[in-house]
């Protein structure tokens, strides 16, 4: 079992900046690959950004790429999304995802945090 817990979310305007946090408990969170997935609403949940469980691998999506980073410290059991550069259409709830295929969260993961808000303004 692993628990997830999203934190950092809120109120920005566009083309700030605002970094969410992810701290998993439970086991062998360094054997997992974890993602970064929003929903818009009346959107379907989109992936944003997966990485390896070393850390080593990153995949974006196209709307994110060269504005957003993933990053993680297994040895804190945290996952990070750094976001710059932030549009009014990045308004979402942002979860964090586990997944035991190690290399790239899949579109199923098997762990979800709760998500966190971000909102951005015009």
């Amino acid at each position: 079992q692993v628990q997830l817990i999203e934190s950092g979310g809120g109120l920005v305007q566009a083309g700030g900046s605002l970094s969410l946090s992810c701290a998993a408990s439970g086991r062998s969170f360094d054997t997992y690959s974890m993602g970064w997935f929003r929903q818009a609403p009346g959107k379907e949940r989109e992936i944003v950004a997966s990485i390896s469980w070393s850390g080593g691998t990153t995949v974006y999506a196209d709307s994110v790429k060269g504005r957003f980073t993933i990053s993680r410290d297994n040895a804190k059991n945290t996952l990070s999304l750094q976001m710059n550069s932030l549009k009014v259409e990045d308004t979402a709830v942002y979860y964090c995802a586990a997944d035991r295929m190690r290399v790239r969260v899949t579109a199923a993961p098997d762990y979800w945090g709760q998500g966190t808000q971000v909102t951005v303004s015009s």
